[in-house]
């Protein structure tokens, strides 16, 4: 290891070092009622530590190891990621036989990821059920110290789901969120201009638990969240939706953006409202009920009229123009991008035309004038590039393509298809590609074409994992 490597690992060391200190600082009382807990718990004795936020479940298990009381202490951290899990009993006496235990040492189990399992809504989750269920047979089978590291909301759900569980429990530690977590949490969603639909798929699901880590420190289960916290849970509760919605998730994304309407009529903040019922829209087009999502676009483009916010205006014009194409109504939705790209040509909004030009390319391709559509597919993928959008270069790549298959200009097709396609593998964008490889499969013989499992295969691919997320689409057809 060179000099420079060294210096530079002891220097994310100590940064390291310094962290834990302050988390265990900041919650001094309750870091030493756990340790004490830790030290005197004996065979099966259960205990909870809440934890908003995964860094700082990190930074306490490393300071536990680390204290001078814990020495004589083996701490195993068990992971269950698994969102689908039930038996969690079993899984954890597989575990249990494959741990080698150190001599003259305590083993003391640490349960992390269960709130994958355990969710966030919905009745009687599987995995607390059989918690519940199974819950005599632990003192047998799993005979050491179990800590469960939950945030908020997972903890009071299996409270209140596995109450018979719960009740045997010994210790209850709630940790608080250092203000380094806090603003970081929040410069990674709040503050961040990345939209969470051009983030790969694990990328946004941390996104998501970064934005339930946030609501449970502004809104606790069971409180009413303070006069002042209210702007911020507003907010919060947008971006989940938006979360949501964007893993097509709709009903889901409904539950947390009818709570941020709510809010919304609580204070003046016009922005977000229009913001919130745009979403709400977008939810029911999602699911296909047109008429629904119509009425809500509609009242968030009266809103915006009335406030005389013009950005508003032309945002909800043109989620109008996405329903109206929809539905079919095509000369419709035209007159709706016609009027929200004015609008954003007025203000200068080059970037967010971007979207609108590829829309009416779309609306011109549906009414089969294709030299139409081709301009403004240019239009729009010219400043897609120029910004360095290459999610919705993808997209509009692939829609040049279909343009260009029905003009039969096959091979000027199949090189849109196969810009497209590195871009979306790149991105990781199963749905996308599963679209753009259905396309690929109707280009003629002649052309080259093969099938949706020969573009696949036969691709040389730059990683493994672009090919595995490629393969992944071929089992995306058989449903």
């Amino acid at each position: 290891m060179s000099s420079f490597n060294k210096l530079s690992n002891q220097h994310k060391n100590s940064e390291l070092q310094a962290e834990i200190g302050k988390f265990i600082a900041y919650n001094k009382d309750e870091f030493a009622e756990l340790v004490t807990f830790v030290d005197f718990a004996e065979k099966f004795t259960l205990g909870f530590i809440e934890i908003n936020f995964t860094p700082d479940i990190d930074l306490l298990i490393a300071g536990l190891e680390q204290n001078p009381q814990c020495q004589e202490i083996q701490f195993v951290v068990l992971d269950f990621p698994e969102k689908n899990l039930r038996f969690l009993r079993d899984e954890l006496v597989q575990q249990l036989a494959k741990i080698t235990k150190e001599t003259n040492k305590k083993l003391v189990l640490l349960i992390r990821n269960l709130e994958k399992s355990i969710g966030v809504f919905g009745d009687y989750p599987p995995v607390l059920q059989d918690l519940n269920f199974v819950r005599d047979s632990y003192r047998q089978t799993v005979p050491h110290p179990l800590l469960f590291i939950l945030p908020d909301y997972a903890i009071s759900r299996l409270a209140k789901f596995a109450p018979d569980f719960w009740a045997w429990k010994s210790g209850l530690f709630r940790f608080k969120t250092t203000e380094l977590t806090r603003d970081r949490a929040i410069a990674n969603t709040l503050n961040t201009d990345i939209n969470i639909e051009r983030l790969p798929t694990p990328e946004q699901q941390e996104r998501i638990d970064l934005l339930h880590g946030l609501l449970m420190e502004y809104h606790p289960t069971g409180e009413i969240p303070s006069p002042e916290h209210l702007r911020n849970c507003g907010n919060i509760l947008n971006e989940l939706g938006k979360a949501y919605l964007s893993q097509h998730k709709p009903i889901k994304a409904r539950e947390y953006l009818e709570k941020a309407c709510e809010i919304t009529n609580k204070f003046p903040d016009y922005s977000l409202q229009i913001e919130v019922i745009n979403q709400l829209g977008k939810s029911y087009r999602q699911q296909r009920q047109f008429e629904s999502a119509n009425s809500y676009h509609q009242q968030a483009l009266d809103i915006a009229k009335k406030q005389k916010n013009r950005r508003a205006v032309a945002n909800s014009l043109y989620y109008l123009g996405n329903v109206s194409q929809d539905m079919r109504q095509f000369h419709q939705a035209r007159d709706y991008y016609q009027q929200a790209l004015e609008i954003e040509i007025e203000f200068g909004d080059h970037y967010s035309s971007a979207s609108t030009y590829h829309q009416l390319g779309s609306v011109a391709q549906d009414l089969r004038e294709y030299d139409q559509a081709r301009d403004y597919y240019q239009q729009a993928l010219e400043i897609y590039i120029e910004f360095g959008d290459r999610y919705s270069s993808g997209s509009t790549y692939h829609n040049l393509g279909m343009v260009a298959q029905e003009l039969r200009e096959y091979d000027q097709a199949r090189d849109y298809y196969q810009q497209a396609l590195e871009i979306k593998i790149e991105l990781g964008d199963r749905y996308e590609l599963l679209a753009l490889t259905t396309s690929w499969e109707g280009l003629p013989n002649s052309c080259g074409n093969t099938t949706r499992h020969g573009i696949i295969i036969n691709k040389p691919w730059k990683s493994k994992s672009n090919l595995a997320i490629a393969m992944s689409v071929l089992e995306l057809t058989q449903y």
